[in-house]
């Protein structure tokens, strides 16, 4: 049976210029820089530049009525627009509107780009150096294609016969493809191609002087592989009967080799990607003192030309049809290009206030860098210093970087949990990652410590820790497990 009731409810939306505002804070400098081009360009009566003079008032953006007017066009009528509201008659300029908050690193700046030779067509330009067959030089570049960037091939040769025949038309065999892969082994760098690692730290070695230790270290991975990656250095001493100087000059070379040959042309030639601080602080006698990219404070003013426009019409005695359509045009750009002004102060501000109580909060760590004297603080701790939502400092912490004295940090980094040591006093988990890492490098490497040691180690240091939370912890600081830091 339907039955047809009212139902009265309070509920909360967030507005589009609220959506597009948390959006703009989440954003950090360089991407920041790319939405506000996309915007200049969307947005005719929006422009940038430094020698306009400010054509609106600042009073204009503490009145919200005008946003929401043009969702609905059909709904407005042109007569009932107030045009002397984007009409301003102040002459201010521009310069006196600016805050010296910012830094001078605001101007353009261009990097040239290298265009470097791909890793894949290097090695086509090697094959040139070989004698081939039309078919063989066909099969070789499919090889080619085949290997992915770490320097492997590892499709199986069977797989890549039926490919090359399905895909390519090009009809062969195993046994040749086995013989063109040997010639892809032959190229630089060496060990690309390898099917695995095996495979791969084979062909470095192969490609080496031979000496007495490659020699050896060639029997190693080629006899004796699983042994050595589980690093069972007394049964390979047993099995060649050789002193542990032997064994030991041996691994030297093995560790010499890279596991990931395709890798080292790749980040060779790779365009390195910058990072620009969002903020910087500096020590200025004996305080700190913060600063906000100046390119996260662009200079915005609306379009003289679309004023102009609106004037001409509000001058007009005949108001036709087409001209009513133009202005409630105009007055949606408008509109919009005084939120987007509006929106960027209102990220500076967002960022500045929340960078700052930061660095307050962890003042002694930015007065002398010493990671140990970071403190436990959580999103909430800063979100109640400066009122804001926890999302909101959520995403000013995300993707924001500081530069300071002791280098230039991601901001969620200062971000940890707390955690009593034995006097009952709350430390920062960053603390007590730190001096387990020093532990482990201070450690005795032929005899690692287990974790249950490393948990006793803390403890007498007076951080009484789980071994499972010291596991986690090695996990977080990419520290193998101590068979795996066993060395000779």
């Amino acid at each position: 049976m339907l039955k047809q009731f009212l139902n009265l409810k309070l509920s909360q939306k967030l507005s589009p210029q609220q959506i597009q505002l948390m959006k703009l804070i989440q954003l950090p400098t360089q991407a920041f820089e790319q939405r506000l081009k996309e915007e200049l360009v969307e947005n005719p009566a929006l422009e940038s530049g430094k020698d306009e003079e400010e054509l609106y008032e600042k009073d204009e953006f503490d009145n919200n009525e005008d946003y929401d007017e043009y969702e609905d066009n059909d709904s407005i009528g042109a007569d009932e627009i107030n045009i002397d509201e984007y009409l301003s008659d102040d002459e201010t300029p521009d310069y006196k509107l600016q805050s010296n908050n910012y830094s001078d690193d605001d101007d353009d700046r261009e990097m040239p780009f290298a265009a470097p030779v791909s890793f894949h067509q290097d090695l086509i330009n090697q094959l040139n150096t070989f004698i081939l067959t039309d078919e063989q030089r066909e099969i070789a570049e499919f090889l080619v294609g085949s290997i992915d960037d770490d320097g492997y091939l590892r499709r199986s040769i069977p797989d890549m016969v039926d490919d090359m025949a399905f895909t390519q038309g090009i009809y062969t065999d195993e046994k040749v493809v086995e013989k063109i892969l040997h010639i892809i082994h032959e190229l630089e760098p060496a060990g690309v191609g390898a099917r695995d690692l095996q495979e791969c730290l084979l062909l470095q070695l192969k490609h080496k002087t031979p000496t007495e230790y490659v020699d050896l270290a060639i029997d190693i991975i080629e006899n004796q592989f699983d042994a050595f990656t589980k690093k069972h250095y007394e049964k390979l001493l047993q099995k060649y009967e050789i002193t542990q100087d032997r064994l030991k000059k041996a691994i030297e070379e093995i560790e010499k080799l890279n596991p990931k040959p395709g890798g080292s042309f790749d980040s060779s030639s790779r365009v390195v990607e910058q990072i620009v601080p969002d903020f910087a602080i500096r020590i200025v006698d004996g305080e700190l003192e913060l600063t906000l990219n100046g390119r996260n404070a662009p200079t915005l003013h609306v379009s003289k030309d679309y004023q102009e426009m609106l004037q001409t019409y509000k001058d007009s005695r005949d108001k036709s049809h087409q001209q009513k359509d133009a202005v409630q045009f105009i007055k949606q750009k408008l509109d919009s290009a005084k939120w987007f002004i509006d929106a960027i102060r209102q990220r500076q501000e967002t960022l500045f206030v929340t960078m700052n109580a930061i660095m307050h909060f962890q003042q002694e760590y930015f007065l002398d860098g010493e990671e140990t004297k970071l403190k436990p603080m959580i999103l909430k701790d800063i979100a109640d210093m400066v009122g804001l939502d926890i999302s909101t400092v959520s995403r000013v912490a995300n993707s924001k970087y500081v530069d300071t004295p002791y280098g230039t940090k991601l901001i969620k980094e200062f971000f940890s949990e707390a955690m009593k040591n034995d006097q009952g006093e709350d430390v920062s988990t960053l603390e007590i990652k730190k001096i387990l890492k020093t532990v482990i490098e201070e450690e005795d490497k032929s005899k690692p410590l287990p974790d249950d040691q490393l948990a006793e180690i803390l403890k007498e240091k007076g951080y009484p820790i789980a071994r499972r939370t010291i596991a986690k912890y090695r996990e977080l600081l990419d520290i193998p497990v101590a068979r795996m830091r066993k060395k000779i």
